[in-house]
C-alpha cells in the first residue's frame, strides 16, 4: 500500500475514535460526508487530493463550538497527530492553515489564507450544511443546544460580528438566513456552486412548507 493511503487509513481511524461521542451533526458521519465530496469535486480541480482527504478529514476534529469557542484546539490536534505519522512539514503546514481558515465565522470575516485545496474542502463542508442533511443538522445541533425551532419575535441579524455569531443562542429558523441561505453564494468551485444550487433551492421549499404549516395554511 502507498504511504499516503496509509496515511489516510490512519487518520481515518483517529478520527472515528476521536470523535466517537460526537454531536450528530458534527460525528465522523459529516466527517464521511464531507470527506466524499471533497474527493468528488477534487475531480474536477487542479488540487493535491492527499492535501484534501487529510484537511477533509481533520476540519474538524476538534470544531471550538465544542471548547468554549477556542479555535486552536483542532490546528494544535491535527499537527500532533500528523507529526507522529512523519508527514512532510510543508504538508502538515498547509492542512492546518485548511482548519484554521475552514469555517464560516458568521461571514464577514475576512479569510486570509486561500489555496486549491482549501476552495475545495470548504465547499464539500459548506455543502453538508445545506440541502435535507444540512436542514436535519441544523435543527438536531438546535436541539443539542436547547434552541427554539422558530419564534417570529426574534429576527435574524444578518450582521453579527464573529464574537456575536459563536454566542448566538436565536432559533434554528434563524440560523438559515444567518448561514445556510447564504452558502450558494459563497462556494468557489463549478462543482459546488452546482451541487449548492439544488441544495439551496430544496431548503426554499422548506421553508415554505414550514411556515405554511406554523400559520395553519396546510
Amino acid at each position: 500500500m502507498h504511504t499516503s493511503e496509509v496515511i489516510i487509513n490512519k487518520t481515518i481511524t483517529f478520527v472515528k475514535t476521536t470523535l466517537a461521542n460526537a454531536e450528530g451533526g458534527h460525528d465522523w458521519f459529516h466527517i464521511e460526508r464531507v470527506y466524499k465530496n471533497a474527493l468528488l469535486i477534487s475531480k474536477s480541480e487542479k488540487a493535491d487530493s492527499f492535501i484534501i482527504a487529510l484537511g477533509a478529514l481533520l476540519h474538524d476534529i476538534a470544531d471550538s463550538k465544542f471548547y468554549n469557542g477556542d479555535e486552536t484546539v483542532g490546528p494544535k490536534k491535527a499537527k500532533a497527530f500528523l507529526s507522529e505519522l512523519k508527514v512532510d512539514d510543508a504538508v502538515i503546514n498547509h492542512v492546518v492553515n485548511i482548519i484554521k481558515h475552514i469555517s464560516f465565522k458568521g461571514g464577514n470575516e475576512a479569510q486570509t489564507f486561500k489555496s486549491p485545496e482549501l476552495d475545495v474542502v470548504q465547499d464539500a463542508d459548506r455543502l453538508d450544511a445545506i440541502g435535507a442533511i444540512g436542514i436535519a443538522r441544523c435543527f438536531n445541533y438546535g436541539g443539542f443546544k436547547n434552541r427554539a425551532l422558530y419564534n417570529p419575535e426574534i429576527k435574524p441579524d444578518l450582521n453579527m460580528s464573529k464574537e456575536a455569531y459563536k454566542k448566538s443562542d436565536a432559533p434554528s429558523i434563524n440560523h438559515f438566513y444567518e448561514k445556510l441561505l447564504l452558502l450558494k453564494d459563497r462556494m468557489n468551485t463549478e462543482t459546488g456552486k452546482k451541487i449548492a444550487l439544488e441544495r439551496h433551492n430544496y431548503m426554499l421549499g422548506f421553508l415554505e412548507q414550514f411556515y405554511n404549516e406554523w400559520e395553519g395554511i396546510k
